[in-house]
């Protein structure tokens, strides 16, 4: 029995080190625009996929947080995002034209009106979030089905009343501050001259990495979050040393839904929102966690990586006429990361 497990999982690795290397000399070599020819188009596709998982990562962290704390799969992760994403567009055109109708556009947004909008989005997803783990979820825990059925049931709820209220559910955006939508030298030089990204997508990474320290500091370094990572190993001896294992599965519902209400922010300002998004949105997460692993941070962040290194890579390298088929690569991803390691990269048995 145990020569048949090793034997299964050095294949495992086998395969995964075979693809991997597959892929880098396909990119590198074999592409029609490979990185040999075109170093532009390798590296702007690179910053891409890093800046696409930071953005995953903001979303599927808050996901992963709360079933590590308290094994609830929360289907309505989604809704959150959708939520916050529509009432972040309301609040922004308020703002600055005082007409919810009335689109706005970089150049009309400082940093500080946009860092008020996050801030509001946060907190109403983070309170939405929390109503519902109280009034709904909380008697029900440690059933983890009829909990999964209820999330299911409020982000139907969710998405039908998001397109009453919105038109239809029709497409919408907001901005990014003018200061950070735009192109910036990196003064690295390509093809005879330097390099130029664009500076919303650099801004995105900057605020995936603030909110991934910020989330480990608080992780390892609070007294809340020593108590959240030991409720995660054994909730019911937190319990008995006297810790009000309630409020703790308060804050971190709350702050997971935050999260949520963050990435639709951040989302939202690269691209549109509308009806569906939630599960697009909802769908990411579920990939994120299950290849990092679920309920640890550090796996949410690979995962993230990983997710965005295989879908940018994928779409852009693929023959002409095929790139439609790039979300095969996404589920290649997922099956050589549950043949090698069922929990996920970092995850561990519930």
């Amino acid at each position: 029995m145990q020569v048949a497990i090793a034997y299964r999982r050095h294949l495992g690795w086998g395969v995964t080190l075979a693809a991997l290397a597959f892929g880098l000399v396909y990119v590198v070599f074999l592409a029609d625009r490979a990185a040999t020819s075109d170093p532009t188009t390798f590296f702007s596709t690179l910053l891409d996929a890093i800046t696409l998982g930071g953005l995953y990562f903001v979303v599927a962290s808050g996901f992963t947080l709360v079933f590590g704390l308290m094994r609830v799969v929360n289907m309505a992760h989604g809704s959150l995002y959708l939520v916050a994403a529509y009432l972040a567009i309301n609040v922004q055109r308020r703002i600055i034209t005082g007409d919810p109708d009335v689109a706005v556009s970089s150049t009309q947004v400082s940093v500080i009106n946009w860092f008020v909008v996050l801030l509001i989005a946060a907190v109403a997803a983070g309170l939405l979030g929390l109503a519902m783990q109280q009034l709904l979820l909380r008697w029900n825990q440690g059933q983890e089905l009829r909990q999964a059925l209820i999330t299911i049931a409020i982000s139907v709820i969710v998405a039908d009343q998001v397109v009453v209220h919105t038109g239809g559910g029709t497409a919408q955006d907001m901005s990014f501050p003018g200061s950070v939508n735009k192109f910036v030298n990196t003064h690295i030089p390509l093809d005879g001259r330097d390099f130029s990204y664009s500076g919303a997508r650099l801004f995105i990474l900057g605020l995936a990495i603030v909110i991934g320290i910020s989330l480990w500091v608080w992780l390892k370094k609070t007294r809340t979050g020593m108590v959240i990572r030991a409720g995660v190993d054994d909730r019911t001896m937190v319990a008995a040393l006297g810790v009000n294992i309630q409020r703790t599965f308060m804050i971190a519902f709350f702050v997971g839904s935050a999260l949520a209400g963050m990435g639709a922010v951040i989302g939202t300002s690269q691209t549109a929102v509308a009806n569906g998004t939630d599960s697009t949105w909802l769908l990411n997460s579920l990939v994120v966690v299950i290849i990092g692993g679920m309920g640890s941070l550090g796996g949410a962040a690979i995962g993230s990586l990983l997710f965005g290194l295989i879908g940018t890579f994928s779409a852009a390298y693929l023959p002409a006429g095929n790139t439609q088929y790039a979300v095969i690569f996404t589920f290649v991803l997922l099956a050589i990361v549950l043949a090698v390691r069922p929990y996920g990269i970092f995850g561990r048995p519930a």
